[in-house]
């Protein structure tokens, strides 16, 4: 398996991500300590049901913007 390391991905994301795009599995460090694994989603799509797909309805025309963990919180419930 591949390592990358968050530098290589701090100066090319976009070359890690074809690479995983392409089959390549790898194995980010963080200061020189494994910390999570990039590989690819194959055949898998997420189910409609999926809770992203109505974030239109859940929209209030007008409203305030909300931040990462308020949108999580509205749409997961975490």
């Amino acid at each position: 398996m591949t390592v990358v390391t968050m530098l290589e991905i701090r100066k090319d994301p976009v070359k890690v991500i074809r690479q995983v795009q392409a089959g390549r599995r790898m194995v980010l460090t963080y200061r020189g300590k494994p910390v999570l694994r990039l590989e690819p989603i194959t055949g898998a799509s997420a189910p409609e049901s999926d809770a992203f797909y109505r974030l239109a309805d859940l929209a209030v025309k007008g409203g305030k913007s909300l931040s990462n963990r308020q949108m999580d919180e509205a749409v997961y419930g975490f």
